[in-house]
C-alpha cells in the first residue's frame, strides 16, 4: 500500500533506501517517486490529484491502483539486477508488471513508460547493490552499459502510441533515451529539480512542478506527437520554455502561469506522458544518490 503521508496535497520525501548495498526498498521507493509525480500539480495535460489533465479514462486513483500493482514488479527488478540478468529476464519481468497494471486499471494504461524507464533504473539500482558495475557511476551509465545493446535489439510493441509516433515523425523515443544513459534526466530533470529545491526548499512540489515543465520544454516527447502531432510538441515547448525563461517558481505568480499552461494543454488534449515518467525517474534518481550519500 502507498503510505498515507502520501495521499495529502503535499507529500513527504520518497523513502530512502536504508543503505546503498540494500537493495531490499528499491521498489518501494520507485513506487513512492510514481505518487510523487502523480502528487504534482499545475502539470500541463497531465492526470493529478487535483484533476484528470487530458484524460477522460483515467484519474489519479486509477494511477495509485497501478502505482501499488507494479511496485513488487518494480522491486523484482531490483533483484534481478542484483544478480545479473540480462535483458530478455528483465522484459519478462516488465510484461508481468504490464499484465498487472492492466488488471488494476481495468485495461487503461497509466505506467507502460514507467514500467520501462523506471523498471531498468531499478535494475541499475540491484545492479550497483550487487557490485556488477562502478559504485560511483549513476544509474543511467549503468542502465546502458549493462542493457544498451539489448533495448535496441529488442521487440517493438506494434501497438504502442509511442512507438507509432517515432515511426511516423522520426522521433528517439523512449527506447534510444534508456540505450544512452537517460540523458533527458542528468541534463535536464535532475538538475532543475535541484536548482528548484535549492531556490524552494520548503515548497517540494515547486521543484517537481519546474523538473517537469523544464522536461516539457526539451523532451522529443512522443505522447504529444501522438495527439497533437509536430503543431502541438512545437506549442508545447514553447509554452513550457516561456515558463523556464521567465523564471519559472522564482517569479511571482508563477503557479498561476503554471495553471494556465495547464489549461491550454487540456483545451488542446495535450498529454507529455513521457515527460511525466522522466519526472518520476529523476525523482528517483535523485533519491538514490541521496541514500548513497
Amino acid at each position: 500500500m502507498i503510505s498515507a503521508a502520501l495521499r495529502g496535497a503535499e507529500p513527504l520525501a520518497p523513502r530512502r533506501a536504508r543503505t546503498a548495498s540494500d537493495v531490499s526498498a528499491v521498489g518501494d521507493l520507485a513506487a513512492d517517486c510514481l505518487v510523487m509525480e502523480l502528487e504534482t500539480w499545475p502539470k500541463p495535460g497531465l492526470v493529478s490529484h487535483v484533476d484528470n489533465g487530458s484524460h477522460d479514462d483515467m484519474d489519479a486513483g486509477t494511477f495509485r491502483r497501478s502505482a501499488a500493482a507494479i511496485k513488487p514488479y518494480l522491486q523484482s527488478l531490483a533483484d534481478a539486477g542484483a544478480r545479473g540478468c540480462g535483458m530478455g529476464e528483465l522484459r519478462i519481468i516488465g510484461l508481468e508488471a504490464e499484465r498487472a497494471m492492466f488488471e488494476a486499471t481495468a485495461g487503461v494504461n497509466t505506467h507502460r513508460g514507467a514500467i520501462f524507464g523506471l523498471g531498468l533504473l531499478c535494475a541499475a539500482a540491484g545492479a550497483k547493490a550487487g557490485g556488477l558495475v562502478d559504485p560511483a557511476s549513476p544509474l543511467g551509465d549503468g542502465v546502458a552499459r549493462l542493457w544498451g545493446a539489448g533495448i535496441i535489439d529488442g521487440p517493438l510493441l506494434l501497438h504502442s502510441h509511442g512507438n507509432a509516433a517515432r515511426r511516423r515523425f522520426q522521433a528517439g523515443g523512449a527506447r534510444f533515451e534508456a540505450a544512452n544513459g537517460f540523458p533527458s534526466i542528468y541534463r535536464i530533470g535532475l538538475p532543475a529539480l535541484r536548482r528548484a529545491m535549492s531556490a524552494a526548499p520548503e515548497d517540494r512540489e515547486a521543484a517537481r512542478v519546474e523538473a517537469c515543465l523544464a522536461l516539457i520544454a526539451s523532451v522529443e516527447d512522443t505522447n504529444l506527437l501522438h495527439r497533437g502531432g509536430l503543431d502541438g510538441l512545437r506549442f508545447a515547448h514553447r509554452a513550457a520554455r516561456q515558463f523556464i525563461v521567465a523564471g519559472g517558481i522564482r517569479a511571482a505568480g508563477w503557479r498561476a502561469r503554471a495553471r494556465s499552461i495547464h489549461d491550454s494543454f487540456v483545451a488542446r488534449r495535450l498529454s507529455p506522458g513521457g515527460s511525466a515518467d522522466l519526472l518520476a525517474m529523476s525523482l528517483f534518481v535523485d533519491a538514490h544518490e541521496a541514500a548513497e550519500s
